[in-house]
């Protein structure tokens, strides 16, 4: 491709989330897209009740997205759902002429949509391209996937962790979209061997790739003001500022509110055992930051407003809570001030790892270690289906005892991190796209 004006449609993105990973993940892209294509016209397909036009800032640029809707409801017949969508779309493949798959399809707005574009790329939330939080969301993230296959469009799809599929119809379905992509792209070596896997042998052809996960483009931006509560706005010379993340989804026990993730303890206790063994031992102040805004039970606004109401009185001075709200960049300018972080959601360890934080990360699920791993942190990742509490406790310890030493390995590492990510669609890429040719920088020990 040249580096003329390019049409492009993004799949599994949504810059409205409260979840501020998932704007991450869209800025991030956008700014790898701006970087290759300068001029490019980029659109949204995506489940809601109507399109429009949705704003979008990405470092210093308000960006216009335009969003083309899809729906997944009981109204089948509706013109703008997927699944009437994808009907059309298989019945134009059997027509004999290019003029009469163009009539068939031109008909409905969302195809011709699709059509105009040079390729779709698709990143499944980060997450998604997996059963693991259910089939129904596999699907809800898989079928648009579908549809830009059977449109016969470019598909690329983005960094993202791939699998684990559990079920016949995820891995048949997730074979098929594989096998039909231009380009797969994983953010983890796991998801490389589960690609390759469902691909079979020889049946790659190349298109397996690696690239870091596209957040490590993001900017931080520093917020007008910021709301602290119980600290003071600027630290004290020689003071050490811990940032701890606390996640409403955790704190709930999963969607399913029934400890969906098996974790092995209770993980409210943990978060407190945490912030004493920093506050009382470490002699640290601590800041509790959400990374998902909003009130709902999955959100960690509400979270860390209980953590803090709880132990306020208690570390009076030495503990304090984000308050306001923040977006995407403005969250990671906040978190960038921190001096170690702890996380339990990913992107929320990848806003402060890629500005050099030191972090341990609280992992759910298997993307945590993927993801750490390629930067050489995946000591620093805490497992709590696999850990007891005072295992993640010593790991905590000892990567504080090491932060120094590991904010030097990533000002090492970071640098070439954020480039590769920029170059995401660079159409000749580095020579080291194979994982087993890239070198890690390792950031901690045993």
């Amino acid at each position: 491709m040249s580096n003329s004006a390019k049409k492009i449609c993004l799949l599994g993105f949504e810059p409205t989330n409260p979840n501020l990973g998932v704007r991450a993940l869209t800025a991030g892209t956008i700014a790898c897209i701006f970087h290759q294509y300068p001029e490019a016209e980029i659109s949204l397909l995506d489940y809601a009740k109507k399109g429009g036009v949705v704003p979008f800032r990405v470092r210093n640029q308000m960006v216009r997205l335009r969003l083309v809707n899809v729906r997944f409801s009981k109204r089948l017949l509706s013109e703008d759902h997927i699944i009437r969508l994808l009907v059309v779309a298989m019945l134009s493949r059997l027509m004999p002429t290019e003029g009469l798959r163009r009539a068939l399809t031109d008909r409905n707005p969302r195809l011709r949509h699709i059509h105009g574009m040079d390729f779709v790329a698709a990143i499944s939330g980060g997450d998604s391209f997996s059963d693991i939080y259910g089939l129904p969301r596999f699907l809800y993230v898989s079928l648009p996937q579908l549809l830009a296959v059977w449109m016969g469009k470019r598909l690329v799809l983005l960094p993202q962790t791939i699998g684990p599929f559990r079920t016949r119809v995820a891995r048949a379905i997730s074979r098929y979209i594989l096998r039909k992509a231009d380009t797969v792209y994983s953010r983890d070596r796991q998801g490389l061997e589960s690609a390759a896997a469902l691909l079979g042998p020889n049946r790659d052809g190349g298109k397996l790739r690696f690239c870091y996960d596209v957040a490590f483009a993001l900017e931080p931006a520093a917020p007008a003001s910021v709301d602290l509560l119980g600290l003071p706005a600027g630290k004290a010379d020689g003071a050490c500022r811990v940032g701890v993340n606390v996640s409403g989804l955790l704190s709930m026990g999963g969607y399913n509110r029934q400890n969906m993730f098996g974790l092995r303890g209770y993980y409210s206790d943990l978060i407190r055992s945490v912030i004493k063994l920093l506050i009382e031992r470490k002699n640290t102040t601590v800041l509790l930051v959400p990374h998902v805004f909003g009130s709902g039970a999955e959100c960690d606004s509400p979270a860390c407003e209980k953590v803090y109401a709880e132990l306020k009185a208690q570390y009076a001075g030495r503990l304090g809570l984000l308050s306001g709200h923040y977006n995407h960049s403005e969250i990671k300018s906040v978190i960038g001030q921190c001096d170690f972080f702890i996380g339990s959601r990913m992107h929320a360890c990848i806003a402060a790892v890629s500005q050099c934080v030191p972090t341990v990360s609280i992992a759910y699920s298997d993307k945590f270690i993927g993801v750490m791993e390629t930067l050489g942190a995946d000591l620093l990742v805490a497992d709590p289906r696999k850990m007891d509490e005072d295992e993640i406790l010593n790991v905590v310890d000892h990567a504080f005892e090491r932060r120094e030493t590991t904010r030097q390995q990533l000002e090492h590492k970071i640098p070439e991190v954020k480039q590769r990510v920029l170059s995401l669609f660079d159409e000749t890429p580095a020579a080291e796209d194979s994982p087993d040719a890239r070198a890690v920088v390792p950031v901690s020990e045993r």
